[in-house]
């Protein structure tokens, strides 16, 4: 798999203050790569890095195998970044706001092609809106506009639906996910919204206080150590009165939800389960561990184990 994005003992101090400690990580092509951590865990400074907007005190920093310095920033062209939240000029229209961006870029480009992002984004019918009359989740997807201008590979978005209400934030969602599905962009999201990672990222690292807790694939992460599963069943009524006659229920905890049964079990295997509903006659759509990626969070941070 081609690395798109590479860091090598990446780290920044600020005073006596590790705020990025000998990071390691890679990005390929393809992913939507969730970078996750509490406040204070090094995200802002690893993205100011990564963007150079900031220099490392120690690393390295690879993009498209090719190591980023302040004299390399070329390099840069095939990326797409938010920093934040997007500055704009409020009293310009949208279409404005991305031909001087445009022109500051040193991008060359028609108005078909910034009409065409303005379409991806959702904002075609309000092209020639001034940007004070946007909304916050506009403006997010402006922002996103913005990065996309000169069609990069890579995209970096830092925060992307912080301070979206929930409407607004599925809009961003469904926006990466068009991004990774339909236009093949390696998507690199910071978020603190648990949910919205475990929604859209396929791989993920967790920080926390500088250093790299944990990186892989999303789904696996989830599934390590977890004690409850969800059953799709075709008689969860019949199931239950199993649980109970054989005092399996002693041993368990279940409730409903979406019409699964959630089995949480210390002593009995789901596989036990599984067996234990079929020789009974009810038949198993699926079965799969169930764990939130907030508790995961909470756990490899925090110890919180719920």
């Amino acid at each position: 798999m081609e690395i798109v994005l590479e860091t090598r003992g990446l780290t920044k101090k600020f005073g006596k203050i590790t705020a990025v400690d000998s990071l390691d990580l890679r990005v390929y092509r393809g992913d939507v790569f969730g970078f996750l951590g509490p406040n204070g865990a090094g995200k802002s400074t690893t993205i100011r890095m990564l963007t150079t907007l900031i220099n490392p005190d120690r690393g390295e920093i690879f993009i498209f195998n090719r190591k980023l310095t302040q004299s390399s920033k070329h390099l840069l062209k095939k990326v797409g970044a938010i920093v934040e939240s997007p500055d704009f000029y409020l009293y310009l229209t949208a279409y404005k706001n991305l031909e001087i961006l445009s022109r500051l870029y040193g991008i060359d480009i028609t108005k078909n092609q910034i009409m065409e992002v303005l379409e991806f984004v959702g904002l075609a019918d309000r092209w020639n809106s001034k940007v004070k009359t946007f909304s916050h989740g506009m403006k997010q997807r402006l922002g996103i506009a913005q990065a996309l201008l000169h069609d990069p590979d890579l995209i970096i978005l830092d925060e992307p639906t912080s301070g979206l209400d929930p409407y607004g934030m599925k809009e961003i969602r469904e926006l990466i996910k068009s991004l990774a599905n339909e236009r093949g962009k390696t998507i690199f999201l910071s978020s603190h919204i648990l949910s919205e990672i475990e929604q859209v990222a396929n791989r993920m690292v967790i920080l926390n206080k500088g250093k790299k807790v944990v990186e892989g694939d999303v789904k696996e992460l989830l599934q390590q150590n977890s004690s409850t599963f969800k059953f799709l069943l075709s008689n969860i009524t019949k199931a239950i009165e199993i649980l109970k006659r054989n005092n399996f229920d002693e041993n368990i905890d279940y409730k409903l939800e979406n019409d699964e049964l959630i089995i949480k079990t210390e002593k009995i295997s789901a596989f036990e389960l599984n067996k234990i509903f079929v020789q009974n006659e009810i038949d198993v759509y699926s079965f799969s561990p169930k764990r939130s990626l907030e508790e995961f969070f909470l756990k490899i941070t925090y110890g919180i184990d719920e």
